[in-house]
């Protein structure tokens, strides 16, 4: 997962903030075409488990769970310090949703013990019924938090660090949900489907040449060998004294592992959060 946009309103539901979603989110996963992937589906050997599959690694980049628990991970961008011998970061996502629930700042500190261990990396952990979302970076001169009330996004930096990318999309979502509340899933979709590749003099400086910085500074990519693989919409809203989820993802693979650019294979799950 490279980009991800999202709403954050742990309030919504009480007084004031009746109508607002308790979370409205959309993201990008972005891979190598040659990396086997199941798309988004139940899991069948975690039950309640709602997410995709990395088949290399065995993790997820973004999931959920029918109690109410979220997951997501984008990789950090420092070439230069990549190791091949480090467990795989797609485990973190799996590992908050498969086992007992804890609280997420829990979850991340736990996590954070061992961040040296791993690649960079970037982690979101929810839970609706506490209304709670944290963010850990193990990149980061900062510990796991509890994230406020607002739109925040991640690209392969820290948290609302901005990248052309990471803003343009950020300010996307900030007019969808200004003119509509509750946009459709798919138009949360079609808004990151953005080819757009930034300026110059905008671009980021990782480790990579110019050229592969104009490529991947586009929210939607497109290259013979890595693209953008999987788009998600997720929105989450109080209803009748609970919470109802729904999410949508759009794929380049039905599971048969026989890519199609650009991806159209969708498949979409709706459930009152147990």
């Amino acid at each position: 997962m490279c980009l991800i946009v999202f709403d954050w309103q742990p309030d919504a539901g009480s007084p004031g903030f009746e109508d607002r979603p308790l979370l409205t989110l959309a993201a990008n996963r972005d891979e190598f075409l040659r990396r086997d992937t199941l798309p988004m589906q139940w899991w069948d050997d975690v039950p309640g488990l709602l997410a995709g599959r990395d088949l290399s690694g065995g993790g997820t980049w973004l999931g959920v769970t029918r109690d109410g628990r979220f997951a997501a991970l984008t990789n950090y961008r420092a070439p230069s310090e990549v190791r091949s011998d480090v467990p795989t970061r797609g485990a973190l996502v799996s590992n908050f949703l498969s086992g007992p629930a804890v609280a997420p700042l829990d979850y991340l500190q736990a996590v954070a013990r061992d961040g040296h261990r791993y690649n960079g990396f970037n982690l979101l952990a929810g839970d609706f019924t506490r209304r709670e979302m944290g963010w850990y970076g193990n990149r980061a001169d900062a510990p796991p938090a509890l994230l406020e009330a607002g739109i925040h996004g991640l690209s392969n930096s820290l948290l609302n660090t901005p990248w052309p990318k990471l803003v343009a999309q950020r300010d996307a979502l900030h007019d969808l949900i200004h003119a509509d509340e509750r946009p459709s899933l798919d138009r949360l979709i079609e808004t990151m489907c953005n080819p757009h590749i930034a300026d110059d003099a905008l671009l980021p400086s990782t480790g990579i040449s110019l050229e592969r910085e104009r490529v991947l500074s586009a929210a939607f990519i497109e290259t013979p060998e890595y693209a953008t693989r999987s788009t998600t919409a997720l929105r989450v809203v109080a209803l009748d004294g609970g919470l109802a989820l729904e999410i949508k993802e759009r794929s380049d693979d039905d599971g048969s592992h026989k890519i199609q650019r650009p991806g159209k294979f969708e498949r979409a799950e709706g459930f009152r959060i147990e």
